[in-house]
This record gives C-alpha cells, sequence and structure tokens, in this order.
C-alpha cells in the first residue's frame, strides 16, 4: 500500500529542497482525482493526481500537458494555479503535479449567498484571457474540439446507453439541425463555472480544474457557466448565478472577448446541458464496468433528471404556443402500501438511519463525504420505490432521435414535462429548478 506522506515527502525534497510535510488531508469531493492539501515547511500545496495512469486512460491528454497549460495560463496572466512540480513514474504516487495552494472559498453556496462586487466583472475578464492565450504556448497535446464530430460521439454514447431517454433524444436532434459554422478555435477551459474557481474578499482568485480544456469555440466556455445546474439555485440570475448575460457578456467583451452571438451562445448552452446530462449516464456506466465503483459514481449518474428537466426546459421554445400551454397530465396513482413483512423501502430507510445516527457524527474528512454520498444514493432509491413515473421510453426516443415525431405533435410536450418532473422529484427532489419548472408548467403541486 502507498505511503503517501513518505513518497510525497521525497518528491518534495527533490523539488523543494529539505523540509517537513505537514497537514496532509485529502479535499472532500473530487469525483475525478483525488486532491490532496498539505504544508511543505510552513508553505501551502495542493497534489493533484490520478493513482495510476489506468484513471487517465479515456482522455486525450495525461497530466504532463495538463500541468504544461496551467503554466501557460499563469504565464499569460490568468488566475491559473502556480505549478511547481509535476510527479514522475519513479515518485512512485501515479500521475499528477503539485500546485502552490490558494486560500480561498470554493463552495458555490458560500459565494453566491454574497458574492463580491467585481465578480461578474471578474469572470469575464478571466475568461477573456484565457481565450487570448497564445495559440504558441498551448501545449500540442490539447486537441481540437470538432463540434460534429462531438455531437456524432454523444449520439452514439446515447444509443449505447439504451437510447430511451426521450428529454436527450429531443435535444441530440436539436443541436443537429442548429449545428453552427465552425469557429476561429481559442483555447476553451472546458470546464469553467462555479465550483471552479475560488473567491476572496478581492474577487476572483484562481480559477481551477483544467484537465477538460481543448481548442475550440469561445462561445462553449461562456455557456457552460451559466446552465442551470451550474447556478445553484440562482434562477433569476443567468450567468453564474450572479448577475445578468447582458454584464457577462459586457464583462467579456471590455476585456478583450470577442462580441457575443446569442444563437451561438443557445446552441452551446443546449449542448452542454446535453453533453452533462450524457456525463452523467456515463457515471453509471462506469460504475457497472468496474472501472470506478465508489458511490459517488452511482450518485451523480442519477443526476441525468436533472439536465432532462433542464433540456425540457430550453427547448420547450420549438414547440407550437398552444402546447406550451397545454396542462400538465396527472401523475400515475400511487400503489397502496403492503402492511405485512418490512417493505423494500423501510429497509433502506432503516439503514440509511442508521448512517446517520451511527456512522456519520463519528466520520471525519473525506470519510464523513462519504457517508453524506452513501445517505444521498439510498434517499434516492427510497423514492424511487414510490415512483410512478419512468424516465425511459425506447419507441419515443427512437421517434424524437428521428425526426419522425417533434414538439409540434399534440400533447407530446406535456407528456415530456410530466416524466421529467416526475423523475427529478425521485431523483434530485432539491433541484432549485424543479420547482420553478412546476410553477411554471401547472403551478404549485
Amino acid at each position: 500500500m502507498l505511503d503517501l506522506a513518505s513518497a510525497l515527502s521525497a518528491f518534495m525534497t527533490r523539488i523543494a529542497g529539505a523540509g517537513d510535510l505537514t497537514a496532509l488531508a485529502r479535499l472532500s469531493g473530487g469525483a475525478n482525482m483525488e486532491s490532496w492539501a498539505f504544508d511543505w515547511d510552513g508553505a501551502a500545496y495542493v497534489l493533484r493526481r490520478a493513482p495510476s495512469a489506468d484513471y487517465m486512460a479515456d482522455r486525450p491528454y495525461g497530466h504532463a500537458d495538463e500541468a504544461a497549460l496551467v503554466i501557460a495560463a499563469h504565464d499569460a496572466g490568468v488566475k491559473a494555479p502556480e505549478v511547481v512540480g509535476v510527479l514522475a513514474d519513479s515518485d512512485g504516487m501515479g500521475t499528477g503535479y503539485v500546485m502552490r495552494r490558494v486560500i480561498a472559498e470554493v463552495n458555490p453556496a458560500l459565494i453566491l449567498a454574497s458574492p463580491p462586487p467585481t465578480l461578474l466583472a471578474d469572470l469575464g475578464r478571466e475568461l477573456a484571457r484565457i481565450h487570448a492565450i497564445p495559440r504558441a504556448t498551448i501545449p500540442a497535446a490539447i486537441p481540437l474540439m470538432d463540434t460534429a464530430a462531438a455531437l456524432a460521439e454523444l449520439k452514439a454514447r446515447f444509443v449505447a446507453y439504451g437510447g430511451d431517454r426521450p428529454a436527450i433524444a429531443l435535444a441530440i436532434k436539436w443541436c443537429e439541425d442548429h449545428l453552427p459554422a465552425a469557429a476561429d478555435p481559442v483555447l476553451v477551459h472546458g470546464d469553467y463555472r462555479m465550483g471552479n474557481i475560488m473567491v476572496d474578499a478581492d474577487g476572483l482568485a484562481v480559477v481551477l480544474d483544467w484537465e477538460l480544456a481543448h481548442r475550440g469555440d469561445a462561445h462553449e466556455d461562456l455557456a457552460f457557466g451559466c446552465m442551470t445546474v451550474w447556478r445553484f439555485g440562482r434562477l433569476d440570475k443567468p450567468a453564474f448565478g450572479v448577475g445578468s448575460l447582458e454584464e457577462y457578456f459586457a464583462a467579456y467583451a471590455a476585456a478583450g472577448g470577442t462580441p457575443v452571438d446569442r444563437a451561438r451562445f443557445r446552441f452551446w448552452l443546449i449542448y452542454r446541458t446535453l453533453w452533462w446530462a450524457l456525463g452523467c449516464l456515463q457515471m453509471g456506466q462506469a460504475w457497472r464496468s468496474g472501472a470506478d465503483t465508489t458511490v459517488e459514481r452511482v450518485v451523480v449518474g442519477r443526476r441525468t433528471a436533472e439536465q432532462e428537466l433542464d433540456l425540457i426546459a430550453l427547448l420547450e421554445a420549438e414547440a407550437p404556443e398552444a402546447e406550451r400551454a397545454s396542462p400538465l397530465p396527472p401523475s400515475p396513482p400511487f400503489a397502496p402500501a403492503p402492511t405485512g413483512e418490512p417493505t423494500n423501502r423501510e429497509m433502506v430507510q432503516a439503514v440509511r438511519d442508521w448512517l446517520n445516527d451511527e456512522i456519520k457524527p463519528k466520520a471525519e474528512g473525506h470519510g464523513k463525504f462519504q457517508v453524506a454520498v452513501a445517505m444521498n444514493a439510498l434517499g434516492i432509491v427510497m423514492r424511487d420505490c414510490d415512483a410512478r413515473t419512468r424516465a425511459e421510453d425506447k419507441a419515443l426516443a427512437e421517434a424524437l432521435l428521428s425526426g419522425a415525431t417533434t414538439l409540434a405533435e399534440p400533447g407530446l410536450l406535456a407528456t415530456l414535462r410530466r416524466a421529467v418532473l416526475d423523475k427529478c422529484a425521485v431523483d434530485s427532489p432539491k433541484y432549485a429548478a424543479l420547482a420553478a419548472a412546476r410553477a411554471a408548467w401547472s403551478g404549485s403541486e
């Protein structure tokens, strides 16, 4: 078993000179990579690593190229982390790199509760700086995104995952029909959103998580942080949950960004919502295959319901006005509750209560996070025991994907609305957009 403290001490001695390793602790979260905070000789650092090369097998480039890109961004004046060293095979810690740690707030809920006055302007400025990073400094391994090919790959994955989710099929078809012309490529961060930035009293402090960076359309980055899911309940503020799109676009342009094309922005808002819906489904596939058997994987896999809800909200404008005004059909009635032996729901409830009462109070650090994830998973199962509507409808999905059925079909939009509302109520009942959609589509239920 790896003695991380000893291996990391040897690495830091090699790159920074003799010192003492203290306060080594795994940071909460990190669904894709491990992040470890530590102090070396009194200075704060973060190790970002994958335990083995297998974790990086499906990625277009490895940690060495990722680190080189972060260094290029930092050198270009972007608020990127300062990389101090890259792991070698001989270090025995897998792949990764060490950065100086920025002490600032990363929790979106805390940031959005009281954002610094300059934050939206900072976000627009920093994105313009990212898009202006000189092409010559971008590592050759950073790929160029072909939007048509990427969409075709999403479609192939959807079919491989069963091809039975109508909201996703509708979005794929819409994207195929509205594919924009190729844009002059810039460096795209690929994950520019709340949760991947840190903020202090002066505003934006650092931009994190560069693993999805590629060359492509600047509008992809512009749209990603404006997705409903990344606004963390601030539905009235479409730009990052902080402010208006007009303010955001103006800040981006003032820092040298190109003028925003609203139609192109809308395409990328829908595309990236679709992308994340399939990304969530992919989490479940990773668990099934044994590639990643953490509970977090299966829980995130159920967040597909959030994106399906958002996709219908984004695409309902394509339906005739009369269909948008149609009332929701009722959910199917509940089955009568058994009165004999304990039901599956009651057994899951018992385990969940045990975790909450006996295990959670004693857990610490990443272990406490894992207990919370496990409890969330059991909560989903409990609600699923009562589920009245399923998200899967292969025949309808195939008809939407082929274009044989559209939102002009009488009653279809209402049916899709009902399905995504009921599914999201099972998988993510606290998702802010769920309550908003209920109010918009039916009044309070």
